[in-house]
């Protein structure tokens, strides 16, 4: 007979599900990036540094994802449906140093987020550029940016232009101000309190990291 028990809960602690998707994001909306002139890097430690165009992420092999997501200010928005392709693709494609343990997510006006490389690697981390059978809307990062369910939804860096692959974690623009760096929904790591000693050793090297564009 299969085991039974209490079915685990779907929607995380602190968590109010809403069929809207509120638009939430620092500075400017960036209208002018469009499909035609977005470029993707993949650089830092790794053996196969390259510039990737839109059509070029097309042309690798595509993934469809259905998952929930969940805002830090406490909206989770159920059954999104994605496309876009897996993290490790593009990872194979770098070839990053066996140093490497941390993925800096670089996005269009300099800001960044950063996770550690084994959390990208899960098989629901996307580079997407569709969601719900429409193109990416510019205001909820398209034309392309980064999905990673399992973490509160700033981690999954809008309006993305670059991979970086590093040694040593760095700062992000809401880390730095504040938000956990662990950004677990289901542990409710909101705030930096949950990981102060990192950040304020992060704080220590920059309030704001520029992407160099």
């Amino acid at each position: 007979m299969p085991a039974t028990g209490p079915v685990p809960p779907r929607v995380p602690p602190g968590q109010i599900v809403t069929p809207r998707w509120p638009v939430l994001h620092a500075g400017s909306v960036p209208t002018q990036l469009t499909p035609s002139n977005w470029t993707l890097q993949l650089r830092g430690e790794v053996q196969a540094p390259q510039t990737l165009t839109f059509g070029q992420l097309l042309a690798l092999e595509q993934v469809d994802e259905t998952c929930d997501i969940h805002c830090v200010t406490s909206w989770s928005r159920l059954d999104t449906r994605w496309r876009g392709v897996r993290f490790r693709t593009l990872e194979a494609l770098a070839r990053p140093n066996p140093s490497v343990r941390f993925v800096v997510m670089e996005c269009e006006q300099g800001f960044t987020t950063s996770l550690p490389i084994e959390a990208l690697r899960d098989d629901d981390v996307l580079v997407a550029h569709t969601v719900d059978e429409q193109a990416l809307p510019a205001e909820h990062g398209g034309p392309v940016r980064m999905l990673v369910p399992k973490r509160y939804f700033y981690k999954s860096a809008k309006w993305l232009r670059g991979l970086k692959f590093v040694t040593n974690d760095e700062p992000g623009f809401w880390e730095v101000r504040g938000y956990s760096n662990i950004a677990d929904p289901w542990r409710e790591t909101r705030y930096d309190v949950d990981d102060v000693k990192v950040i304020y050793r992060m704080r220590k090297e920059s309030l704001f990291h520029p992407t160099g564009r």
